[in-house]
């Protein structure tokens, strides 16, 4: 290969898969260079075709997909004209690929030192003495603690991000010229998919392997990659670098992804989040002009519709092309603001009632020795002294890693949990050792819950119809007749036709399931909602909708909303106040301006630094956590945090549990670092001018 060879090339590739139906064409043109050490994002809604492209550069199309025309060219050849045997030699050697779930690349029957060593030992006809030595080290570079012990584990026995790491590992262990990850890092907890991220980076530099980045987040784009290619049904509508492209965007589409993601500085009384209107067409039915024309409020009939758009440079640049006949005639772009008072606001809550008063909550979860019982065990503190309010019509936030107690306090504000201690009261009622079978009608009115995965809520065999409709007669004591007529208005409600109600969930989209989701927990009229992380799994287009349902449902029915999520974008837009846990304890409670600025938390302060921000003029401060994250059953002694904090003081971390600061405004802290020493923390984000 040489110099000026791309590594990737994919010259006007076309991909089908051939159905029942007929040829389905996917991807009907698609043009891009990778050279070596570059980085390319692919971004766009679900179903634009990015997976296919990955699968189509892997030439894992399987018996269905097939190029049908143009060219995929790696390293200068055609991989078309490769033959089986050449293929196998090339991936897993000179190309290699990250799923999004490291499982479905580890075999859970052999121990991880087995499968890497099948690297080297395959492409490189190396020993299993130097495989063994390679693969120790991959460990050791991916940061992988104790790299003899990780050897000799099974998969299960390694944690969601630790896996990762082993398939990145693994990926890289024949030191590839092409790297391709397809949303590697979108179950992760933030603070594992910032280490994620920078070890991609660093490995990057390191072995100069050029990489294809699908994700949806464009957050992780601008933290990983050189340049970003939208993508839209199946073609590629805006490519170029990262800062022109987030400064200067040049096609509808890319500025509509842009205003659908809610910006950390951002929040949903100054910057109001705007979904794209309509779908993505369907690839039998693409139209014969511009392919986002009917979703564009830019659309100039005939000039638009017409023809097929070809790919333009913007203005003089060689770099940043556009498939937009009108983007030179575009306004610059801005994000669209309101002109909301804070303060008016702040005082609006001020004035409200509690809805949701929890004081000194302990949740311990007794495990016995056995599982055959007996005695001994051991109790794991899943809530340790909880203490939070929320008020009518706001949103209480909570946020943390996985295993901080998040979801154990929305079971037992639903009752499918009972608190050990403390008192859980809603508005007047404790509701805290009232499991859900002892709730009467009222209080199940009162408080209803929307899950992430609202496949596991609705039942496929019935319509979704029928599971409001259901709801609506337990709740409210109505009717057959009546509850299917207002189960029709809750679907005008959450912004779905009328007549889905007589749809199965399987004929519905994700965001369209969330939507039913959120209806049925509309039809008592609650005064508590409880979201356990609603938007994480949904396109941004989809997810702004929601966002923006939420709140119109909460300003128009005066609900209080608890919205748990580890997305701090999300929250920082959506939430009033926000609580930050971390091990069965709440570490920090505030309003959302106090918990975002200093004084922070060193936990809250490195939850901020992990969030990858769609803002290439943004400069983020990072902070890495080390040291282990502590067993719940033996949460030391002084502060939880202490193990891993950056911050830490000395010895009094670990042996005194820490004081609770508390400011004017109700902004909560629990650190042994004083409140005056905490309030000059530098801000972790800023500007580049600051």
């Amino acid at each position: 290969m040489t110099q000026q060879t791309p590594v990737l090339e994919l010259q006007n590739a076309s991909i089908s898969y051939f159905t029942r139906a007929g040829e389905i064409n996917v991807v009907p043109d698609l043009s891009f260079k990778l050279e070596q050490g570059e980085a390319l994002g692919l971004v766009g809604e679900s179903g634009c075709g990015k997976s296919t492209v990955a699968f189509a550069v892997m030439s894992y199309l399987g018996g269905a997909g097939r190029l049908t025309s143009g060219r995929i060219l790696f390293e200068g050849r055609d991989m078309s004209s490769m033959s089986a045997a050449e293929l196998r030699q090339i991936r897993g050697g000179k190309m290699a690929m990250v799923y999004q779930d490291p499982m479905s690349s580890l075999n859970p029957v052999m121990r991880i030192g087995q499968q890497l060593i099948e690297v080297p030992i395959i492409h490189q006809g190396a020993s299993k003495k130097e495989a063994r030595i390679r693969a120790l080290h991959m460990l050791k570079e991916v940061n992988l603690p104790d790299p003899e012990s990780v050897f000799e584990r099974y998969p299960h026995q390694l944690s969601g991000g630790q896996q990762q790491r082993v398939v990145i590992a693994m990926a890289l262990m024949a030191e590839p010229s092409l790297l391709v990850m397809d949303e590697p890092t979108t179950g992760l907890d933030v603070t594992v998919e910032a280490a994620v991220l920078d070890l991609v980076r660093r490995l990057r530099q390191v072995h100069n392997s050029a990489i294809v980045f699908i994700s949806h987040n464009l957050g992780t784009v601008v933290r990983i990659c050189d340049r970003i290619g939208v993508m839209y049904a199946g073609e590629l509508v805006e490519e170029g670098p990262i800062s022109e492209v987030f400064r200067r965007p040049s096609h509808p589409y890319t500025r509509g992804l842009l205003n659908c993601i809610p910006a950390l500085g951002s929040d949903k009384h100054s910057t109001p989040l705007v979904p794209i209107p309509g779908q993505v067409p369907p690839a039998l039915h693409r139209p014969k002009g511009c392919i986002f024309s009917s979703r564009c409020a830019y659309v100039v009939q005939g000039r638009c519709t017409d023809h097929r758009i070809p790919m333009e440079h913007v203005r003089d640049s060689g770099r940043h092309r556009v498939q937009c006949v009108r983007y030179d005639e575009l306004d610059p772009y801005r994000r669209p603001t309101t002109a909301t008072s804070a303060a008016a606001v702040a005082a609006e809550e001020r004035e409200a009632d509690s809805v949701l008063e929890i004081e000194h909550l302990r949740k311990i979860y007794h495990q016995a020795a056995s599982i055959f019982g007996g005695e001994g065990g051991y109790d794991v503190k899943a809530l340790n002294d909880i203490s939070l309010s929320a008020k009518r019509g706001t949103t209480l936030a909570i946020v943390g890693e996985s295993g901080c107690g998040k979801s154990t306090l929305a079971k037992v504000l639903t009752g499918l949990e009972e608190a050990t201690s403390g008192t859980v009261r809603l508005e007047e009622t404790d509701i805290g050792k009232l499991s859900v079978e002892k709730r009467g009608t009222e209080i199940k009115r009162k408080l209803q819950m929307v899950f992430q995965n609202p496949d596991s809520t609705l039942n496929p065999s019935h319509s979704v119809g029928y599971a409001i409709s259901r709801s609506l007669r337990r709740l409210k004591r109505i009717g057959g007749r009546q509850a299917r007529q207002e189960a029709r208005q809750l679907m005008e409600t959450v912004k779905l036709p009328a007549d889905f109600v007589m749809r199965k969930p399987r004929q519905l989209s994700g965001g369209q399931k969330q939507r039913v989701a959120i209806a049925r927990a509309l039809a008592g009229d609650p005064d508590l909602v409880v979201a356990d992380e609603p938007v994480s799994a949904l396109d941004v287009s989809v997810q702004a909708a929601i966002i923006n349902l939420l709140m119109e449902i909460q300003s128009g029915r005066d609900a209080t909303l608890l919205f748990i999520s580890h997305d701090l974008s999300v929250v920082r837009y959506l939430a009033d106040r926000v609580a930050v846990m971390y091990l069965g304890k709440v570490v920090e409670f505030g309003s959302v301006e106090d918990v975002f600025n200093p004084p922070y938390h060193p936990y809250t302060e490195a939850l901020l630094s992990a969030v990858p921000i769609p803002d290439p003029d943004l400069q983020q401060k990072r902070i890495i956590l080390e040291g282990s994250i502590p067993s719940v059953t033996d949460i030391p002694k002084g502060c939880p945090f202490a193990t891993r904090c950056p911050r830490k003081i000395g010895e009094i971390c670990d042996t005194t549990p820490p004081p609770e600061h508390r400011t004017a405004s109700g902004h909560r802290i629990l650190c042994h670092i004083p409140l005056d020493e905490l309030k000059h923390f530098e801000p972790v984000i800023s500007t580049a001018a600051e």
